[in-house]
């Protein structure tokens, strides 16, 4: 059996601490904008929850003493945050960016044939690019692991067939690898811990 965990809410349906996944879910998915994350003690929680949020997921503070070294750092939130959504598999995909920190939605893309894993690679090149184009100092966050993957290999390792109605996705596909083949950047891709951070915050809260 694992080790208890305490899940405070601070902003969701009803602020609180929980003692299940499923019960801190129930106060968060689906509500824009909620606030939460596990801690490894009812006295951590308790502080956590008369504490700003941002103290815990916001900011990169000293988390050490009171966080299990095998558990991830804080997210920083000088941050873009990418996600996509797709109705059916293939279906309706769209994608975007959000600035962690303000909430702010930077891009957004769709919706138009595709699946999930291509969306969550276009969104992180669309990332890369515009972070590159601007001259941001930030990393960017993804859920996707498949899609890092490709990223970093290059490659839209898509299954979707080739169609007349999916030809523009793939020509999107084809441009986002040739810019991962002729551009250099130094944003790192980093993986978003949904279980320890819930939905990242360019969720389109759909699930």
């Amino acid at each position: 059996m694992g080790k208890q965990k305490y899940y405070v809410v601070w902003s969701g349906g009803t602020p609180g601490i929980y003692k299940t996944w499923n019960e801190c879910q129930l106060h968060t998915k689906g509500y824009e904008g909620a606030k939460y994350k596990s801690f490894d003690s009812l006295e951590e929680a308790e502080r956590a929850l008369g504490s700003s949020p941002y103290a815990y997921i916001g900011q990169k503070k000293k988390l050490a003493a009171t966080r299990s070294a095998s558990l991830p750092e804080a997210v920083n939130d000088n941050a873009l945050a990418v996600d996509a959504a797709c109705s059916g598999n293939p279906g309706p995909m769209e994608y975007r960016g959000v600035h962690i920190a303000s909430r702010q939605e930077v891009f957004h893309f769709g919706p138009l044939k595709g699946t999930n894993n291509i969306g969550e690679f276009l969104a992180i090149v669309h990332g890369l690019a515009l972070i590159k184009q601007k001259g941001y100092n930030m990393p960017l966050y993804s859920d996707s692991a498949n899609a890092i993957s490709w990223v970093k290999q290059k490659k839209c390792k898509t299954k979707l067939p080739r169609t007349s109605e999916t030809e523009y996705l793939f020509e999107l596909i084809e441009r986002a690898e040739k810019w991962l083949k002729e551009n250099k950047y130094s944003t790192p891709i980093l993986k978003w811990e949904t279980k320890e951070w819930g939905e990242i915050p360019a969720d389109f809260g759909r699930k």
